[in-house]
């Protein structure tokens, strides 16, 4: 079975739509498009790629930016065009983020790559998937890579969730250093913050911010699903006022590196 054959089944079964629309979930998202929103000029255009089924795109498109949308699984591809209203300036093209050579070089101010770390396994396809989206934003434009990070998974779903000694037994944890490994069929690779550093350092580019961006959300996620709106809203202050601080990032699920093509 090849990668894409792993994710397609995955995403025809999950619920993307839903994961970004729940309170908890709803966390990541007001951040990074906070953080997108920084640095967005009138009559910009976005790329993004492995665009799911497309929060973000959409958003941005209805906002008047022009966006090109890139993403490999069929199934998101169909419920991206189901979304998809009258006067968005949207495109979506199936393709992989490895190679996005149906694109220029230097045409996008910003460009998304807001997923496909999350399922790529070897170094050279990460640094692959990077170079493509540097590669196709401007000098001078803004990249924002997501990932998702491993301790925060040791942490809930080892051993809040009592998964620890499963995950031990598929030789997914090395129970000195607690480094994760992941493979195609476990759908995610997990990052800690020095590995996402020593991908970046590959390139001409200058780090701007690096952002748990759901932080401690999900480990509480039923507390935060439940809260009511008041107390939610100081929840989402407090998230938003500590999401760059370097000591905490390791515990979010989620981060977003942002960096600038020079």
């Amino acid at each position: 079975m090849e990668t894409k054959d792993y994710l397609t089944n995955y995403y025809e079964r999950y619920d993307e739509e839903g994961r970004l629309i729940s309170k908890h979930g709803m966390v990541e998202y007001i951040t990074t498009m906070k953080y997108i929103e920084k640095y967005l000029k009138p009559n910009m255009r976005v790329m993004e790629i492995g665009a799911a089924t497309g929060r973000y795109s959409h958003a941005l498109a209805q906002k008047g930016y022009r966006v090109d949308a890139v993403e490999l699984v069929e199934h998101n591809i169909e419920i991206f065009k189901q979304n998809t209203i009258p006067g968005e300036h949207v495109t979506i093209t199936q393709g992989n983020a490895m190679d996005l050579s149906d694109f220029e070089s230097d045409t996008y101010d910003i460009t998304l790559l807001l997923g496909p770390m999350y399922h790529l396994f070897t170094t050279e396809d990460k640094l692959k998937a990077l170079s493509e989206a540097i590669r196709v934003t401007k000098k001078g434009g803004i990249v924002f890579a997501a990932y998702c990070m491993g301790d925060a998974s040791v942490l809930s779903y080892g051993f809040v969730h009592g998964e620890i000694y499963n995950i031990i037994e598929k030789c997914m944890l090395n129970t000195e250093t607690f480094d994760t490994f992941s493979n195609p069929w476990d759908i995610f690779e997990l990052h800690r913050k020095e590995d996402i550093e020593k991908l970046r350092s590959e390139f001409s580019v200058t780090q701007l911010h690096f952002i748990a961006t759901d932080g401690y959300t999900n480990h509480m996620r039923e507390t935060i699903d439940q809260m009511e709106d008041r107390v939610y809203e100081l929840y989402l202050k407090y998230h938003l006022a500590i999401c760059e601080r370097q000591d905490m990032v390791g515990y979010s699920h989620h981060t977003l590196d942002i960096f600038r093509k020079e």
